[in-house]
């Protein structure tokens, strides 16, 4: 059960009623009316066939508000571009596919690039990126929210919640982060959050001093959480980063644009579970070790052009002060782990904390070596002052891929009868 205390510069909307989701669906229904909404679904090819994308389709297509679901879909050919459009086709939302690999976005992603305007690097930034510039090329929606696609816990009172901030005419918030508890199997999970993400940020306001933007930082109750919500106004100016900095770099652009007043988090589940990532302690390049280098550069980042000053002496510093931090904080859930009943390994706990004291280093290194980097996917108000018609361009490439993969499935289905 939540409870309704207020901590840190941000609101917090609590569950203290698990009000049923029809009473909130109802009303959602009602806001629709004159604030219609989207919902992104990043992808990967292959979570259409694990265990929770299935699941969380059904649920989605039992959503009487969305007027419209943009997926992603990355790491597929054009048999299993074929096979998604097959897949998803029991939504009764009107929805569309981003095909990303496939050659009318692959062409438009190259013409972007020789502008210097497109993603630098592969992976879920630039499938969001993608994505949101579609919904704005659309024109159908005017408040967005975005989940991930390996939601073993899913039900759709979580998308309600998570949505109905940004589209409630009471209220004005601007932007919403969900938040929920990682507990799953017995055990605390949210790593990355709990070890890194939360010690470092008091690490940084011990060696730092202070400084507003942590204090913005540290108000979010999951930080990393993928779920969040917008008005489509946001995505105009929205910087992010196509690294693991994605979470971290969302809340930085918006910390940039808007007030503490125009943003909220909600708690929108009692039990969440994924997939979770190894910590590949023997390869920096991916698991959490890429992870977790990828978020401390997109946090000192955001400091540096808050005024912030680093030097190697500096980021030695904050990897001490954070380690001693750190291990306290392995105590301190050691022990709400034995009363909770929950298992706790403390020497994973401590390997974890290791790993990423050590990637505080790397990442302090990479950022001081390259202070030319850029690390943002430019803006969509950018892309389209450089190429006025790219939304028209991406439209239709989207709508090509869409309209030819279903006129494929009706000549399979009429030769099939």
């Amino acid at each position: 059960m939540s409870d309704f205390f207020q901590n840190g510069i941000i609101t917090t909307l609590h569950n203290l009623s698990q009000r049923p989701v029809e009473a909130l669906e109802a009303e959602l229904v009602q806001f629709a009316r004159h604030r219609p909404m989207a919902l992104v679904l990043p992808s990967l090819f292959s979570e259409l066939e694990g265990p929770a994308l299935g699941a969380i389709v059904d649920e989605l297509a039992k959503v009487p508000y969305l007027s419209q679901i943009v997926i992603g879909l990355d790491r597929a050919d054009e048999e299993q571009y074929h096979h998604a459009v097959k897949y998803f086709a029991r939504l009764p939302q009107h929805h569309r596919i981003l095909w990303n690999d496939g050659p009318r976005l692959g062409a438009i992603d190259a013409m972007l690039g020789k502008r210097g305007l497109a993603p630098m690097e592969l992976g879920k930034g630039r499938n969001v990126w993608y994505c949101l510039g579609y919904i704005q090329a659309s024109g159908i929606a005017q408040a967005v929210a975005l989940h991930d696609c390996d939601i073993l816990t899913y039900d759709r009172s979580m998308l309600a919640r998570l949505i109905y901030p940004v589209v409630n005419p009471l209220f004005n918030y601007a932007f919403c982060k969900g938040y929920y508890p990682r507990v799953a199997s017995g055990k605390l999970n949210g790593r990355v959050c709990r070890l890194l993400v939360t010690p470092l940020n008091r690490a940084l306001k011990q060696v730092l001093g202070h400084n507003p933007f942590l204090d913005y930082l540290d108000s979010f109750r999951y930080p990393l959480a993928g779920e969040f919500s917008m008005q489509v106004d946001v995505l105009r100016d929205l910087r992010i980063p196509s690294d693991w900095g994605l979470e971290i770099g969302v809340l930085s652009e918006v910390y940039r644009n808007y007030g503490s007043q125009r943003v909220c988090q909600v708690d929108v589940a009692d039990n969440y579970d994924h997939k979770h990532q190894p910590l590949s302690e023997d390869d920096p390049d991916t698991g959490l070790a890429r992870m977790s280098t990828d978020i401390v550069k997109a946090v000192f980042r955001k400091l540096a052009t808050t005024g912030e000053v680093f030097s190697m002496g500096t980021i030695r510093s904050i990897k001490a002060t954070y380690y001693r931090m750190a291990l306290d904080f392995v105590q301190s859930y050691y022990n709400d782990a034995l009363i909770n009943g929950l298992h706790l390994d403390r020497d994973a706990e401590e390997r974890a904390v290791e790993l990423f004291a050590a990637n505080i280093l790397t990442a302090g290194e990479i950022f001081l070596d390259k202070p030319q980097e850029t690390p943002f996917i430019p803006s969509w108000n950018r892309v389209r002052s450089a190429l006025p018609d790219v939304f028209d361009q991406l439209h239709a490439a989207v709508d090509q891929d869409y309209r030819e993969a279903r006129s494929g499935l009706k000549v399979v289905a009429q030769g099939g009868r």
